[in-house]
């Protein structure tokens, strides 16, 4: 099967740039090569690995120039040889890490998920980087049960909207931070809201679980992992995804990284029964390919379910043209928005 187009418009990360320094272009239609699908885009996200990437602060990005978008859903126009014909015509999503603002991706087939036929594409791209990080930091980390209480810190953002969903569908009690406009959402949710910037949140914390919490996803940064710690239960885990508060700062980034994983480390390491570690989307993949690639679709794949059982909700914040990316990544950073940005074609 071909494709019908000969060209593809995409969005070019050419340095650090502000979001009106991204740079859109055309270029010819690739053709797949062995083990490879061309994928037509019908929804690509924004989220806080390209702001972090524009500002050349993601470990491991690409160097410039490149296309960022972390993930994908679209239909597969186009197979390279020995993959699976019966993939031509469907509905795909795929986490790619770069690439996805395009109008057309090159994915490895092997990394690619069936995405329901029901599902809006926007709406299942909501859940596809967001819901396996959130599924995996919930399920596989964490390993919380039905009765645990939990923290969740930005629940209005496109992986804490998820999660705690996740969690709430579980029968985990819930508790979540967020700027005081999104507390009537996340109560709609289940979810018990707190004022992230309220200073006696520790304290608000531990009014509602005055044990502890069995587990925190923080994704702010090394002064919020150390509260966080300090909020957990015996045997409670705090996993850190993130460092979304130091998003502007100039030291190295990678340097950075190492510390967090260090201390976190040691926390783990001290003699209080509790966990700390860094969830990194990533680990295993060259080491564990295979169990890699079967942990990501069976997670996305369930996660997907529950979206078409109506068991949790896509928050997709708005849909904005690819063309328009600049507008999608200063909405996205501008930390108005509850759930995630989307780009459509």
């Amino acid at each position: 099967m071909t494709s019908p187009t000969t060209t593809l418009t995409d969005v070019v990360l050419p340095g650090v740039v502000l979001p009106d320094g991204l740079i859109v272009r055309q270029l010819p239609m690739p053709c797949p090569a062995p083990g490879q699908v061309l994928i037509k885009m019908l929804a690509t996200g924004v989220s806080f690995a390209e702001q972090q990437m524009r500002r050349n602060r993601y470990p491991g990005q690409p160097k410039f120039p490149f296309v960022p978008g972390y993930d994908i859903v679209g239909i597969v126009t186009a197979t390279g040889n020995g993959c699976d014909e019966a993939l031509a015509g469907r509905r795909v999503a795929a986490v790619i890490k770069t690439g996805g603002w395009s109008t057309h991706v090159l994915v490895d087939a092997r990394d690619v998920v069936l995405v329901p036929d029901e599902l809006d594409a926007a709406e299942a791209e909501s859940v596809v980087v967001n819901g396996v990080t959130a599924w995996q930091m919930l399920h596989r980390k964490a390993r919380v049960k039905s009765g645990d209480t939990i923290l969740v810190h930005g629940a209005n953002g496109g992986v804490g909207s998820t999660l705690v969903q996740l969690a709430r569908n579980a029968g985990v009690h819930v508790i979540g931070t967020a700027s005081p406009r999104y507390h009537a959402q996340l109560r709609e949710l289940g979810v018990e809201p707190i004022d992230y910037n309220d200073p006696d949140l520790g304290a608000q914390v531990r009014q509602i679980a005055p044990g502890g919490v069995d587990a925190v996803f923080d994704h702010l940064g090394e002064e919020s992992f150390k509260r966080s710690f300090n909020l957990l239960s015996p045997g409670g885990t705090l996993v850190a995804y993130g460092t979304a508060a130091q998003r502007d700062e100039t030291n190295n980034i990678n340097l950075s990284f190492l510390s967090f994983y260090f201390r976190l480390m040691l926390w783990t390491l001290l003699p209080n029964r509790r966990r700390a570690l860094f969830f990194n989307f990533w680990e295993g993949k060259t080491l564990h390919a295979k169990a890699f690639r079967g942990n990501l679709s069976a997670d996305l794949t369930t996660v997907l379910g529950l979206l078409v059982d109506g068991k949790i909700t896509a928050n997709v914040a708005a849909r904005i043209p690819l063309r328009e990316a600049n507008r999608a990544m200063t909405l996205a950073e501008s930390k108005t928005v509850f759930g995630k940005v989307v780009l459509i074609p």
